[in-house]
């Protein structure tokens, strides 16, 4: 059975809009949205006023909006981020009833807990949710979170970023395949990351923490650590990767910094591994076909 997947796509297009305008006309589907009418009367002002094809300054205002994408980036709903001082609300609507009881909510929740702790650098995120919503209880209490608060019309349930990480690192908070990095690699990595920008690298620094870490002599032979070179997949095509530093990077020459779609997506896999991930404008599908080299089972562990 194939693994539920959703990506948050930050672009807001004047299609996307029609799609939110079907979904909120939908009683079914805003049946528990306290906001649905003010959201919808906005969209409808919103693509009746501008003519243009992006829309997502528009959506951003008082918070981050993304568009909920399956594998093949069609939009099934939406997340809204709100983020006040250390705090981040969390909106989620599945708007595609096709879709629903398919587990797209939790992988969404997961996606958009990962902007708003990695990215965003929230402390604490919180959901609050009609009482009788259960489809959407269900959902947040399976990613982790705890109930706050409790009425008889409103759940407010709430994760804290330590609470994130630890079940991150416990795997309890991802459902993706499991990947390996060894110590050095590990430390390495850290240090570029406290380096970098954030919101430039929340995507590696998700997989540094989700990994299971090992001493460089104990990683399998198969794995794509730091300076391994491997035959990559990308939608059937065939690519040969260096995975380095960004200093070492260079694309024409095959090497991809660790920082880039690529980089990030193959770090840790092992041969035969497959598996979708969001790039630069479009998801695309990876499969590590074969690890031509590995520093740790040349025995070159200064690499």
């Amino acid at each position: 059975m194939t693994k539920p997947f959703i990506s948050l796509c930050p672009e807001i297009t004047r299609a996307d809009a029609f799609h939110l305008m079907d979904w909120l006309e939908d009683e079914q589907v805003t049946r528990y949205l306290s906001d649905s009418r003010h959201v919808s009367r906005f969209i409808e002002q919103v693509v009746g006023r501008v003519q243009l094809p992006i829309l997502t300054h528009l959506f951003n205002q008082g918070g981050r909006f993304f568009m909920a994408c399956d594998r093949h980036d069609v939009p099934v709903g939406f997340v809204r981020l709100v983020k006040n001082e250390a705090d981040c609300e969390m909106v989620l609507v599945i708007g595609d009833r096709d879709n629903w009881g398919r587990k797209l909510g939790a992988s969404a929740i997961r996606e958009g807990m990962k902007l708003a702790f990695l990215e965003m650098r929230a402390e604490r995120l919180i959901a609050k949710i009609h009482a009788d919503n259960a489809r959407s209880l269900k959902a947040f209490e399976r990613c982790g979170f705890l109930i706050q608060s409790d009425t008889p019309a409103l759940k407010s349930l709430a994760m804290h970023s330590e609470r994130y990480l630890r079940l991150l690192r416990e795997g309890t908070a991802d459902e993706a395949t499991g990947i390996h990095i060894t110590e050095i690699d590990q430390a390495r990595l850290r240090h570029l990351l406290a380096l970098a920008h954030p919101s430039a690298v929340f995507e590696l620094e998700h997989e540094v923490e989700r990994a299971t870490v090992v001493e460089p002599h104990q990683v399998p032979q198969d794995v794509v650590t730091m300076n391994s070179r491997a035959v990559v997949r990308l939608d059937g095509e065939a690519v040969e990767v260096a995975l380095v530093y960004p200093e070492e990077a260079d694309d024409s020459a095959g090497k991809f910094s660790v920082c880039s779609d690529v980089g990030t997506a193959i770090l840790g896999y092992k041969e035969g591994d497959a598996f979708d991930w969001r790039m630069t404008h479009r998801t695309r599908h990876v499969q590590i076909e074969k690890v031509l080299y590995q520093p740790e089972a040349a025995g070159h562990f200064h690499l």
